[in-house]
């Protein structure tokens, strides 16, 4: 009678111990979850800081005489993992400046010399759905932010 009681005991213990490595398991699958997320998300949020001094700088080289002003500008990251629409929707531009002329509907006159040159960009951000490391995330961020060129 004595050897079936520790038989009975010993399989009490092996299931309560792989009860508590299930649950052990099952957590440490969500945190690994969250910090690939997280991780994505950051990297995401990188590239858009990236993707507005990449049109800061397409603005500041741009010839409004020969072109006019940029309405909106596509980058792509290097490892092909995000993309970025940047829509540029207003330049404030001095009234009496000729770039105001050549921005058309896009500029929006002010009477600041401060302010002279600011522009209203919408960048989104998503993640690239044919990228194999994007398969299971998606990622859509978007900001509006004022900026000087």
């Amino acid at each position: 009678m004595r050897k079936g009681f520790g038989l009975i005991q010993a399989l009490i213990v092996i299931v309560m111990i792989s009860g508590i490595m299930a649950i052990a398991m099952k957590y440490a699958t969500l945190s690994v979850k969250q910090t690939s997320d997280a991780y994505a998300k950051e990297s995401a949020e990188l590239f858009m800081d990236s993707a507005v001094e990449l049109t800061l700088l397409a603005i500041s080289g741009q010839n409004r005489a020969v072109s006019g002003c940029l309405k909106d500008v596509n980058i792509t990251s290097a490892d092909g993992r995000y993309m970025a629409d940047v829509n540029i929707s207003t330049y404030y531009l001095l009234g009496e400046s000729v770039d105001c002329s050549y921005c058309g509907s896009l500029c929006t006159p002010i009477q600041t010399e401060e302010s002279h040159g600011m522009v209203m960009l919408e960048v989104v951000v998503e993640t690239n759905a044919t990228h194999p490391k994007n398969l299971d995330k998606q990622i859509r961020l978007i900001r509006r932010t004022l900026q000087r060129p």
